[in-house]
């Protein structure tokens, strides 16, 4: 069964559709309750050793009334971990200080306490600590400076966890020790393995630092098992790789995001055209040296996406899929330029099945300043002096109705959202003007030449088409990029052309946002597309 959420949003909407009969509506209902249930749910048997509540010690926080730059960083990641996070402080410290910590607790939404490690208050703090955290089960990790782990030389209860930020080792043996404050999630992730067992897996992931806020705010990279069981870490280049990577069972990245130049050629191989900053060369060099390390995904994987010539001839394999409603999937028609004054540009557009206006995009699809740098042309004179980067690649404009559907493939599930788009060609001619019309060039990841209010209601090709998506087509063709491309977790763009019914494949990126997609729904299929990743490991390792 298909069911249709939709949800509006100022004077357009989303509509988010998912392509599944195993994501039912009990998985809608339940999926808040189950975030809620899980740590107790998954820990039963633990025997106490997982970690479902973190507190610092006020002395790791600042420096002479200054922010740890360091600190900062980890209680970002901590407060979407889905792990309860607290400050503490202890007696004589300054008021100033005291209000300083609980603006900053008031800043990630935690708590703050007060902790005196004397015998005499200990434990009433302790009490006050359970009282406000009456939800915790499981282990509370005390992470102290290395001048405060004499002052709790040994767990205030059998339910805590003392962590020593240290420079040498702890003579407590029930004290645990890490030398950067940027190893917590890491030791978090290896005390809730060592409680929970091998059934557990591991996920280090790696992506620039907004993209990973944009997923943990929505719960995507939780430090406890997962109902599937998953755990995640964030992998780090201030910290030596080999280590961490040693401690993950599956890689995730978003290669992309670590991108410094991309040169192209006519050679089909990428390998040693795409420069990484240094962290990712030594993340690259080990899964190379890895054959058995198991990636989401294979960075030669992503290299097609990179390429917008490389797609465009892998869209051609298309051609054989024809949906019940007898439309076609294809990608747009298409040329490769590498000089916009040569000769025979105006007729080998016309070999290409090109006509005017066309929409003209760098070859580099990602990963560099000029991606995303394009140009609506009108008039062919206009090319000679066009300022898209080169080489570039030429597509038709498909006249769409403003309608473009952003699909989402995680693992075996599809889904959908229907998104406000550029208006047909008609209505950018009468919006820029019909006379002295000047090539359209816009950023397409800030903003789009869209029409305001309703431009085209005075034009025939103003009919909207919405209804018309031929879902078990996409679905089908969805299923081939996965397979052609070798592709978990990708999306790609779709319009229906207004005159032939064709859906035209306009662009296709790797590990999207989904953000469309609801959370009780993209977040469970963005697990089980990563869990059935690793459960098919030896299937793959046998090809």
């Amino acid at each position: 069964m298909k069911r249709v959420v939709v949800v509006w949003e100022g004077f357009g909407f989303f509509l988010f559709h998912f392509i599944s009969s195993s994501l039912s509506v009990t998985t809608l209902l339940q999926f808040q309750r189950e975030r809620e249930r899980e740590r107790e749910r998954e820990m039963e048997g633990a025997n106490g050793g997982v970690i479902g509540g973190v507190i610092f010690h006020h002395s790791l926080l600042f420096h002479d009334d200054i922010a740890n730059p360091a600190a900062d960083s980890l209680l970002r990641k901590l407060r979407h971990s889905a792990i309860p996070t607290a400050i503490s402080h202890g007696p004589g410290i300054s008021s100033h200080k005291i209000n300083l910590l609980k603006k900053m607790a008031a800043l990630y939404s935690m708590d703050c306490f007060s902790l005196d490690p004397s015998s005499s208050s200990l434990q009433d703090a302790i009490n006050d600590i359970m009282l406000a955290w009456n939800h915790v089960r499981e282990t509370i990790l005390l992470l102290l400076s290395d001048d405060d782990k004499e002052l709790f030389n040994k767990p205030p209860n059998c339910k805590w966890q003392i962590v020593a930020l240290s420079a040498s080792p702890c003579d407590a043996s029930s004290i645990y020790n890490i030398n950067k404050l940027e190893e917590l999630p890491l030791t978090i992730c290896r005390l809730n393995k060592k409680a929970v067992g091998d059934n557990v897996v591991t996920v280090g992931y790696i992506m620039k630092p907004s993209r990973e806020e944009d997923f943990a705010k929505r719960g995507a990279f939780p430090m406890y098992p997962t109902h599937n069981g998953l755990m995640f870490f964030p992998l780090t280049f201030d910290l030596p790789l080999t280590p961490q990577l040693q401690e993950a069972d599956l890689i995730l990245h978003k290669a992309t995001d670590e991108i410094v130049s991309v040169e192209l050629s006519d050679s089909a191989e990428f390998l040693n055209k795409i420069t990484y900053t240094t962290g990712m060369e030594e993340l690259k060099r080990y899964m190379d040296h890895h054959v058995d390390c198991c990636v989401i995904d294979p960075l030669s994987n992503i290299y097609p996406v990179l390429d917008r010539l490389k797609i465009q001839h892998i869209l051609l394999g298309l051609e054989n899929l024809k949906g019940a409603s007898g439309h076609l999937i294809r990608g747009p028609h298409f040329l490769k330029v590498d000089d916009y004054k040569e000769l025979s540009l105006i007729r080998r557009l016309s070999e290409a099945k090109l006509s005017l206006p066309c929409i003209v995009k760098p070859q580099v699809a990602c990963g560099v300043a000029v991606a995303h740098s394009m140009a609506i042309v009108f008039k062919d004179q206009d090319f000679k002096d066009l300022k898209v980067p080169l080489p570039a690649v030429i597509q038709e404009y498909v006249n769409h109705s403003s309608i473009l559907y952003k699909f989402y493939v995680l693992g075996e599930k599809v889904f959908y959202a229907v998104k406000k788009s550029t208006p047909n060609t008609d209505i950018l001619i009468k919006l820029f003007g019909n006379h002295d019309l000047k090539p359209l060039v816009f950023d397409s990841l800030k903003s789009l030449p869209t029409a305001t209010g309703n431009p085209h209601s005075d034009s025939n090709s103003s009919k909207g088409n919405n209804e018309h998506i031929d879902e078990d087509l996409v679905t089908e063709a969805a299923k081939w990029l996965m397979k052609n491309l070798g592709l978990t977790i990708f999306g790609f763009d779709v319009v229906i052309d207004e005159g032939s019914g064709d859906h035209v494949i306009v662009d296709v990126n790797y590990l999207p946002s989904f953000k469309e997609v609801p959370d009780e729904v993209a977040i469970p299929a963005f697990w089980n597309a990563i869990k059935n990743k690793w459960e098919s490991k030896p299937a793959l390792m046998a090809q």
